[in-house]
């Protein structure tokens, strides 16, 4: 195996190890978040100041959690993928 091929397998390696701890991440928020839902009603019901409870809160943040965990990713693949890829296309010439 060439080099080339060499890099670009370990520039994809690292690509599935970011997205898939990106992607337990949000999957444990996400189905924390419906347990709780399912089975902790009295928690969520807790008023956090008047007009909203501990529920409405948590629900909120898993959103947020959902653009952050993007914004992660796109910052590493801006910051690590993308140059790697331009390297690779440059030494394979025109």
């Amino acid at each position: 195996m060439t080099p080339r091929h060499e890099s670009l397998r370990d520039l994809d390696a690292a690509r599935w190890r970011v997205a898939l701890a990106l992607t337990t991440a949000m999957v444990l928020v996400y189905f924390g978040f419906v347990l709780l839902v399912a089975y902790g009603r009295e928690l969520l019901a807790i008023q956090v100041v008047p007009g909203l409870t501990l529920g409405i809160l948590l629900g909120a943040l898993v959103i947020v959690a959902s653009w952050v965990l993007t914004w992660i990713y796109v910052r590493w693949a801006a910051k690590h993928y993308d140059p790697g890829i331009r390297v690779l296309d440059r030494e394979r010439g025109p």
